[in-house]
């Protein structure tokens, strides 16, 4: 079973700046909690490829993730899918990311959950959750952005 959940969020900064804060993964820690620690591997800057290692607490339990940007076209598109074998995973992720008037930005995040083993049991909850939790995660995201890019 594998399922999808989505947020839009619009973020009072450019959009090539907020392009650049969200392709650059080790950012995530500041707007999703569940991340305790993550890399970049190569420590170049984020291009096709590149891989981000993390560790995350779910539900409780630590786990070890890895997900490879498999597209990037700045500053509009961002895509990624998990490479670490844990029991629910990423199948395909990814940001949309559109200038609007003013110099804000509209971002669109996306994940595709699918279950392997136990985890077909569980990819439910976990998108159930996800989607629970979507709009406080585009608001996180927001908030985390406005914060770290300064106001033109």
């Amino acid at each position: 079973m594998s399922g999808r959940f989505d947020v839009v969020v619009e973020v009072d900064r450019p959009a090539k700046e907020v392009f650049a804060y969200l392709a650059d993964g080790r950012n995530d820690p500041q707007f999703s909690p569940r991340v305790l620690r993550i890399e970049r591997i190569p420590e170049t800057p984020t291009a096709v490829g590149t891989v981000f290692r993390s560790t995350v607490k779910d539900a409780g339990m630590k786990t070890a993730r890895e997900f490879r940007i498999t597209e990037l076209e700045e500053p509009v598109r961002i895509r990624w899918t998990e490479v670490s074998k844990n029991s629910v995973a990423v199948r395909e992720g990814g940001y949309d990311v559109e200038a609007l008037p003013d110099g804000r930005t509209r971002v669109r995040l996306h994940n595709v959950l699918e279950g392997h083993g136990v985890g077909r049991l569980l990819v439910g909850l976990a998108l159930a959750a996800a989607r629970k939790d979507a709009p406080a995660f585009g608001a996180r995201i927001k908030a985390a952005a406005e914060t770290a890019i300064a106001p033109g």
